[in-house]
């Protein structure tokens, strides 16, 4: 209940900085953080018209919101006696802010500012839109991946059945070629130093056996 405050001990305090002060300031700056990343997801999203169709970004966005409010809340009831106001959970949770709440207050403050200093050198990773976006075309990729490879070993496993082992061979090295491609825009287009891609060099064995080999076990997992 909120009324109008005529004295108060509580807003009797020494000179020292009291805990309850560094959560308003901590817990305004948390809310205000919060409240920027959710527009920065939301925005683009809404620009774009995802909101709808993407629900892993407005879930994302609902989270930073209701943690701005949350946030927000805190510092309002407890800077309302101040303002001439007495509010009963306001002055609760004066008494109950301690230090180590207040700590953790300083570090959440500092984290949401430190968030938004890095969006000046990861801009470009950080749109809302973009980053889901990117998401669903890497599943898009992955789903396209699989249909490739498993339409290739078909093809060639019946080339094979027709004894037709050069046909097979084509069907095999369209296939990878295909493969090899849509894994290259899955790691992307920037360099990756790395030395080795597998633990231990791969056996090399004839294409129509393998072909023969890799096409039977995967018509053998999808017969019904």
């Amino acid at each position: 209940m909120i009324q109008p405050l005529l004295a108060s001990p509580v807003l009797t305090s020494p000179l020292l900085i009291e805990p309850w002060a560094v959560g308003v300031v901590c817990n305004a700056v948390i809310m205000l953080a919060y409240l920027l990343i959710s527009a920065a997801i939301v925005v683009p999203l809404a620009k774009s018209h995802q909101l709808r169709t993407n629900p892993l970004g407005a879930a994302t966005a609902a989270i930073f919101l209701t943690c701005a409010v949350h946030h927000g809340a805190h510092s309002l009831h407890m800077l309302l006696p101040s303002l001439g106001l007495v509010d009963d959970q306001g002055l609760a949770l004066r008494a109950a802010w301690g230090w180590p709440m207040a700590i953790w207050d300083v570090v959440g403050a500092v984290v949401g500012v430190y968030y938004w200093t890095l969006r000046r050198t990861y801009s470009s990773l950080m749109e809302g839109a973009q980053l889901f976006q990117d998401l669903r075309q890497r599943e898009q990729q992955a789903l396209e991946l699989n249909d490739t490879v498993l339409q290739g070993m078909v093809v060639a496993k019946m080339a094979l059945d027709l004894g037709e082992p050069l046909k097979a061979q084509a069907a095999l090295g369209s296939s990878i070629d295909s493969a090899s491609r849509i894994i290259t825009d899955l790691l992307g287009s920037t360099p990756h130093t790395l030395d080795l891609v597998r633990s231990a060099p791969a056996a090399v064995i004839d294409a129509s056996s393998a072909a023969e080999s890799v096409a039977g076990s995967t018509t053998e997992g999808i017969r019904p």
